[in-house]
């Protein structure tokens, strides 16, 4: 999973380093939305990854303010690094580079969220029992 992608071995680093900062993760959450926001999902047909992105905002935002705490160290650690991944505009294929920029995101976002898709889901079954609303982030 990215393991020959010398900037996700960065945004991995980055990540062990934030986890125990949760002010440093909740700014990191805020910076994901504003991405997300900033992205034509409907060019690249993005919809249902537009979705990952904010569930998995969310479990970082309920980790970094204690809510959540049933996860992984590793899950957490992948869910961070893809979301630095995202937030950060230099990466293997810059942004800024028309219809093409995203790609490299959203390939790490899917792989990712492929690997702790079952610790995602076990995070979206607590809030539908704790009757959490599912907040934009």
């Amino acid at each position: 999973m990215g393991s020959n992608n010398p900037f996700f071995k960065i945004a991995l680093n980055k990540a062990s380093k934030w986890l125990g900062k949760p002010g440093r993760v909740l700014k990191l959450v805020v910076d994901l939305s504003q991405k997300i926001r900033s992205v034509n999902w409907k060019e690249v047909k993005g919809g249902e990854l537009k979705e990952m992105f904010f569930t998995m905002g969310r479990m970082l935002k309920a980790y970094a303010t204690g809510k959540y705490r049933e996860v992984p160290w590793k899950a957490l650690l992948l869910i961070a690094a893809a979301v630095i991944y995202f937030v950060n505009p230099i990466d293997l294929i810059p942004d800024w580079i028309p219809g093409l920029g995203i790609t490299d995101d959203l390939g790490i976002l899917t792989t990712v969220y492929k690997s702790v898709s079952d610790e995602v889901q076990k995070f979206v079954a607590w809030e539908k029992a704790n009757q959490i609303s599912i907040e934009a982030l």
